[in-house]
């Protein structure tokens, strides 16, 4: 009789499966880049759409004609450039140098936290360029000009490309007080890495968290459950048994998703009466064709490919972005 196998259900490759320690995440890994520029920028999820393009893909089945494919409108209001990090390399990894404030901060930056301006240390980071190892932008969003109604801002640190330190400084202290578009960041056809926390299922069982199989009916008076903790020996459980626990809420990346349009005026593609649970978007906004992790309103980093595929660049014709909900 031939053995019966099958995969183990649910997947190892997270682990811990806890809550992530806040509503949106830190890019911990950069692509290497030879050219001075930003690595990543963010924006806020505003809901899911249709759009009609006409497929420029070789080999596809439709190539030329029109197609319908879903794609997530992202608001990307101006991003604020509001301080500069500097690292240095030690034996225990990468350590923070110093930081240099602006001196005129936002207003809103008040209530995520307070920040006495450090202008000084930026002629400090200058004068120790060959003790550093990594420039990051400070930066906090603005999402007064998105169509959300919260006030208090995102920061975060953005990772600046180049050839050397002293390219990466000179970038960085002209971005120093102003504002970046999206358009400064990508362009369409480029692909980019969407980096957020997922949406929050809270405690679930271990049919809904890894998919385990129910029970038949006469097994221990339980359906939803698993036929067995493990083996007598080790005599302890292992922690690759699927139990129940979190679900949801953890910080999850999803690699090359493509820009199909960058936009200036949101009423393009927002709904009447606005995106359902988000509002009107005002400002810049994407168009990401697929879907993207987490709920309405929750902040999307987006960064540079960091594993692209041998296709780097597909513009798409969008014919048109039919609103959704």
């Amino acid at each position: 009789m031939v053995k019966e196998g099958k995969p183990r259900r649910g997947s190892l490759a997270f682990y811990p499966r806890k809550r992530a320690r806040r509503i949106y995440p830190s890019i911990k890994t950069y692509p290497e880049s030879e050219k001075a520029k930003l690595l990543a920028f963010a924006g806020y999820k505003a809901g899911m759409a249709q759009a009609i393009i006409i497929d420029n893909r070789k080999g596809s089945p439709t190539f030329g004609q029109e197609i319908s494919v879903p794609v997530t409108i992202i608001d990307c209001p101006p991003l604020k450039i509001v301080g500069i990090r500097a690292y240095e390399k030690t034996k225990k990894g990468f350590k923070v140098f110093t930081e240099a404030w602006v001196k005129d901060l936002p207003k809103d930056l008040e209530r995520k936290t307070k920040v006495k301006p450090k202008e000084e240390n930026l002629k400090k980071i200058e004068d120790n360029l060959e003790k550093i190892s990594k420039l990051r932008l400070l930066v906090c969003t603005q999402p007064r000009l998105s169509g959300l109604k919260k006030k208090k801002p995102e920061v975060f640190e953005i990772e600046v490309g180049g050839k050397d330190v002293k390219e990466k400084f000179e970038f960085a202290r002209g971005l120093l007080g102003k504002e970046i578009n999206v358009k400064d960041f990508v362009r369409e056809g480029e692909f980019v890495d969407v980096i957020t926390v997922t949406k929050g299922k809270g405690f679930a069982g271990p049919v809904k968290r890894f998919g385990v199989k129910i029970q038949v009916r006469h097994a221990k008076k339980k359906l939803r459950h698993i036929g067995t903790l493990g083996p007598e020996t080790p005599a302890r459980v292992r922690w690759t048994v699927p139990q129940a626990g979190q679900l949801g809420f953890q910080t999850r990346t999803e690699l090359n998703k493509r820009i199909l349009k960058i936009g200036e005026s949101g009423k393009e593609v927002t709904p009447k009466g606005g995106f359902k649970r988000y509002g009107v978007i005002s400002s810049n906004y994407l168009v990401v064709e697929g879907s993207v992790p987490g709920p309405k309103k929750r902040l999307i980093m987006l960064r540079h490919a960091i594993r692209p595929g041998k296709v780097k660049f597909l513009p798409a014709e969008v014919k048109e972005v039919l609103a959704g909900g």
